[in-house]
């Protein structure tokens, strides 16, 4: 077969998750509640952040850079997906399938590296209350932002550029719902150990480091929660912990399934499926779980609503 270099080609073939059109429907009904689901919480969460002061705190800094962050992850694949679901022509571009390849997976890792953050800065509220407004002001808010996204997109320039390296010698079909780096690695032909290496390296710094950082501070923030004498706020305490726990391994085990395994284990069918949690799942459930219990937050929604009503009654 004659190969064929990246750059020649001018189009995927996106496979999708289905091929029976009535499981495309319910698919496509499904998916979109969860996107606007998903869009809306993390809107509002952005929303409170910027109007009430009260949350103008190191947590909520932190956790409207997620929101901001998930919106813009679920609408780098979801939408596509969404249309490709209604439309038997599920072609993408090869600059758009690039694009998105890079643009999801920068802001994946985007987000592993600021849950890692967001962890710490828990670990430093809780287990150092009197170091905290030093160890964490404004300055160092925004340091530790910055780390995260600049090292979510450092490391998925690696991961593109080195994946980018070899020509096509396979059909040009992805059996998945969007471009991913796993995806079109097994399109390429030639050896590629070398690129398979790199990508687990990504993978270990992008993954592993920054699951370790959460692991660790949710281990220390349980020790000093088992010091409490308040059996209601040692309760309160595991039962938020143990929540964050539930996403944080939904979400990285799920990418650690899927980018930390040889290629030649890679299954489409299954990866594709596997991705759903990463890419649709978690950005619906990180602002439900991060506010679900949080008074501040139910706090500030009050007090929005109640401007609301004021604002209503002086019109009248």
């Amino acid at each position: 077969m004659q190969t064929k270099n990246f750059t020649s080609v001018s189009e995927f073939f996106l496979e999708g998750l289905s091929k029976n059109r009535n499981t495309e429907i319910l698919l496509f009904i499904l998916i979109l509640i969860i996107y606007v689901l998903a869009l809306v919480g993390n809107l509002v969460i952005i929303l409170l952040v910027h109007v009430d002061s009260c949350l103008h705190t190191p947590m909520y800094f932190f956790l409207s850079n997620l929101s901001g962050l998930e919106i813009s992850y679920v609408t780098s694949t979801v939408p596509q997906m969404l249309a490709h679901l209604l439309s038997e022509n599920r072609t993408i571009s090869f600059t758009r399938c690039i694009a998105q390849m890079y643009i999801a997976t920068s802001l994946g890792s985007t987000e592993c590296m600021l849950l890692g953050v967001m962890a710490y800065d828990r670990y430093l509220a809780i287990c150092s209350p009197l170091l905290y407004a030093v160890s964490m002001n404004r300055g160092r808010q925004w340091q530790l932002a910055t780390v995260s996204w600049a090292g979510g997109f450092l490391c998925t320039t690696m991961d593109v550029i080195a994946t980018l390296q070899f020509p096509i010698c396979r059909a040009n079909r992805i059996n998945h719902f969007f471009c991913e780096v796993p995806m079109l690695l097994k399109l390429a032909c030639g050896n590629t150990q070398i690129t398979e290496f790199v990508i687990f390296v990504v993978a270990v710094v992008i993954l592993l480091v920054p699951l370790s950082v959460i692991l660790i501070s949710y281990g220390l923030i349980l020790s000093s929660v088992l010091q409490m004498k308040s059996a209601a706020g040692r309760s309160k305490a595991f039962s938020t912990c143990a929540s964050h726990l539930v996403v944080v391994t939904l979400f990285f085990g799920t990418a650690i399934f899927v980018y930390m395994k040889p290629q030649s284990s890679t299954s489409g069918d299954f990866d594709k499926k596997t991705a759903v949690f990463y890419i649709i799942v978690t950005p619906l459930l990180n602002p439900i779980i991060y506010t679900l219990r949080n008074k501040d937050v139910h706090a500030a929604v009050a007090k929005v609503l109640r401007r609301q009503a004021l604002g209503k009654k002086v019109e009248l």
